[in-house]
């Protein structure tokens, strides 16, 4: 008999197949049901958690989001910082991205939110961790604080999930180095 879950052990799960039922049937399939069968457990036990599909989506995606959180790079350099983090993002996170913004449409039609509201930067703790990487280039001089604005912080970002977004695809090198060089540092310099 298998051994019964508790706890974190048994929220993890949980989540982990709320993730995978999204990422398998879309959201329009999303169900509290087809959770609850595809976890093997009981309406009850996911019911205590979450009240209904938004609670549980809102929690599975900031679960897969801590879960999947990129170590913030320090080269030395806020340049080689950025591109590497877009790098690394590029190469493992194309299927999250679009996840999050086309399987989840349905969500923000029906909700009036957006993938923004989703993605909680203070919940997942990228901002703090990404607070650190802007904060290093402000002490080494490489930056002014005063250009530093969340909307600053969050371009180069926000252009490389366009550019996936707009292709289903990864970003090629050259297109990030541009994205960086040509727009996001002139910004801050």
């Amino acid at each position: 008999m298998p051994e019964r879950r508790r706890g974190a052990a048994l929220e993890k799960a949980l989540l982990d197949a709320a993730w995978e039922e999204l990422t398998d049937n879309g959201y329009a399939r999303f169900t509290m049901d087809a959770v609850v069968k595809r976890a093997g457990t009981s309406p009850p036990v996911l019911y205590r958690r979450w009240s209904d599909r938004d609670e549980l989506l809102r929690a599975t995606i900031v679960h897969i989001l801590k879960e999947y959180r990129l170590d913030i790079p320090d080269t030395g350099s806020l340049r080689e910082d950025i591109l590497t983090l877009m790098r690394e993002i590029n190469a493992t996170r194309v299927q999250l991205i679009t996840v999050m913004s086309v399987y989840l449409a349905g969500h923000y039609q029906e909700t009036g939110r957006s993938s923004r509201d989703l993605r909680d930067p203070l919940a997942t703790g990228r901002k703090e961790a990404l607070d650190a990487l802007f904060d290093r280039a402000v002490d080494r001089g490489e930056i002014k604080p005063e250009l530093l604005t969340e909307r600053i912080k969050s371009l180069p970002f926000d252009l490389l999930r366009h550019e996936i977004l707009v292709t289903f695809a990864s970003v090629p090198d050259h297109v990030l180095e541009e994205i960086v060089d040509t727009v996001f540092l002139p910004l801050v310099h």
